[in-house]
This record gives structure tokens, C-alpha cells and sequence, in this order.
């Protein structure tokens, strides 16, 4: 039953980044960095491109499964307080 959750668990941390990496890449676009790189310099823009987008989506998507973490305990710390009755 454990390795199930861990699976689970697994499943939604990769498509989480995934999909928060692929929403980051398209954000780019909408910047022109092309301006602010050396010209014929197409290759290094690119990587330059792939890299901010791990890093921003990376960052927005451990923010985000931290945020479903916390809200999945939030029950059990009110709980440990008394304060599920309220």
C-alpha cells in the first residue's frame, strides 16, 4: 500500500514539472531575449531558453505540490489542535 502511494506521488511530481516546465517555455516566447544576446548566437539562446524554463517551471511547480502537501496535512494539524470541531 505504500509503494502505491509513493508511485502515485511520483506520477503527479513528474507531471507537475512537466507540465509547469512546458507553461514556462511558452511564457518565454513572449520575451525578447534575443535582443539582450550577442547576434548569430542562436544555439546559446536556445539552451539559454531550455534552462530558464527548468528553472521557473521547476521553481512554480515544487511551489505548487508544496501548496497541495500543506493542504492535505492542514486536516490533520487542526485535528492535533482541536480545532476540527470549529
Amino acid at each position: 500500500m505504500i509503494t502505491g502511494d509513493f508511485g502515485q506521488q511520483a506520477l503527479i511530481s513528474i507531471m507537475s514539472h512537466l507540465v509547469f516546465i512546458a507553461l514556462a517555455w511558452w511564457a518565454l516566447q513572449a520575451i525578447r531575449l534575443d535582443q539582450l544576446l550577442k547576434p548569430n548566437r542562436v544555439v546559446q539562446a536556445r539552451v539559454l531558453y531550455i534552462l530558464l524554463s527548468i528553472i521557473i517551471g521547476s521553481a512554480a511547480s515544487n511551489f505548487f505540490l508544496d501548496y497541495l502537501l500543506w493542504s492535505q496535512q492542514l486536516p490533520l494539524i487542526l485535528q492535533t489542535i482541536g480545532l476540527s470541531q470549529i
